[in-house]
């Protein structure tokens, strides 16, 4: 399976130009050969855009979704629509279960090739440090899993890097390949870096994690998007510019890889 990251450079609060950089970058990834394409965190609005969320906020069955399903099924390639500002009160009137009847979400919508949602997550842990994220979102409890390309793949986002916790509880339901949208700004490059790069190697599966690039309001995103194989080892990587990075993964190397090195049967719960 080739899987794509799309670094992308959202302008803050400016969600027109964001959809068609985001769509942009969809079929650029699928000239270059990609089965599955993810965006970074909140490429509608800007992470750091806090004033526009309510502005930018849809329900996921809503019509900037819409396009992405759109442009997954015309280009023939899954799509991990990297996370939006999700209206929760719409999408529970469009029949999407969700948790909660009002409020916002940073939510990930997974499109297959035929246009079709086979995951939602939403973000679990907000970042409370100088942001506004924790009081104006409401956190996310559900952990879906999509078969895709072979692999069994989840989302998580962001700060959930810091909270290993989550990630067992993705490896006991069999994941094999997890995506993860970023917002993650400088100076904190190294924790970027540790943290996706221990998640892959706790739990030997496949980690793609696809930050932002570019200045938002007072913070810079550090870029970075990397894919790191169940080794650990980094096999696709960029710098902090807009860029789309590529990979081939095989689903057969997880299975070798706890074969040869059983690690996970020595847990102890």
């Amino acid at each position: 399976m080739r899987l794509a990251l799309a670094q992308l450079d959202p302008v803050a609060g400016d969600v027109a130009a964001n959809e068609r950089a985001a769509l942009s970058a969809v079929a650029d990834a699928a000239s270059g050969g990609a089965d599955v394409v993810a965006l970074p965190e909140l490429w509608d609005v800007g992470y750091f855009a806090f004033d526009r969320y309510a502005d930018a906020a849809e329900s996921l069955a809503g019509e900037r979704l819409g396009r992405i399903a759109d442009a997954a099924a015309d280009h023939d390639v899954a799509v991990l629509a990297g996370t939006v500002v999700e209206d929760l009160a719409a999408s529970a009137a469009d029949g999407l279960g969700v948790p909660a009847t009002s409020g916002y979400a940073n939510a990930s919508v997974l499109f297959d090739s035929s246009g079709a949602h086979r995951l939602v997550y939403r973000k679990h842990h907000l970042f409370g440090y100088d942001s506004a994220e924790a009081d104006l979102l409401v956190p996310g409890e559900r952990l879906d899993t999509a078969d895709v390309g072979g692999f069994t793949v989840a989302a998580t986002t962001c700060y959930d890097l810091r909270f290993p916790e989550l990630y067992r509880e993705l490896l006991d339901r069999g994941v094999t390949l997890v995506l993860v949208p970023s917002a993650w700004p400088y100076p904190r490059v190294e924790h970027w870096r540790t943290l996706a790069r221990a998640r892959a190697v706790e739990n030997l599966w496949y980690l793609g994690a696809v930050n932002g690039a570019g200045d938002q309001r007072d913070s810079t995103l550090l870029g970075r998007s990397t894919v790191y194989d169940p080794w650990g080892t980094p096999v696709a990587t960029t710098d902090d510019d807009p860029d789309i990075v590529f990979a081939d993964l095989d689903p057969g190397r997880v299975a070798d890889v706890r074969t040869s090195f059983p690690a996970i049967d020595d847990r102890r719960t």
